[in-house]
């Protein structure tokens, strides 16, 4: 069984910075895909952003030149650095990993095998 754990959420001012950190567990932590959602009240998880296996990354357009996604294969971690926030960045942001993820189905919670418990990230105006 393979656990997540989210850690770094907080209360930042807008233009500040967070990051937030995701510990998982498994021997095969460098072929999962690495992904982060992000959830507020009422509605669906959205995708943020992935780091493929094979160390690509991808963001969502609203957060592009502002969040990046690294990875360390040695710790079995990966990480979620985000700059310049804004009030709309506020949610809760969920680590998902995907044990064999299809392309073109990066962008669905289902398509993720393993989640954590997530983590608030609050901006305040």
């Amino acid at each position: 069984q393979v656990q997540v754990v989210e850690s770094g959420g907080g209360l930042v001012q807008a233009g500040g910075s967070l990051r937030l950190s995701c510990a998982v567990s498994g021997r095969t932590f460098s072929s999962y895909a690495m992904a982060w959602f992000r959830q507020t009240p009422g509605k669906e998880r959205e995708f943020v952003g992935i780091s493929w296996n094979a160390g690509y990354t991808y963001y969502e357009e609203s957060v592009k030149g502002r969040f990046t996604i690294s990875r360390d294969n040695a710790k079995n971690m990966v990480y979620l650095q985000m700059n310049s926030l804004k009030p709309e960045d506020t949610a809760v942001y969920y680590c998902a990993v995907s044990d064999g993820l299809i392309r073109a189905t990066y962008r669905y919670t289902s398509s993720y095998h393993y989640w954590g418990q997530g983590t608030q990230v609050t901006v305040s105006s």
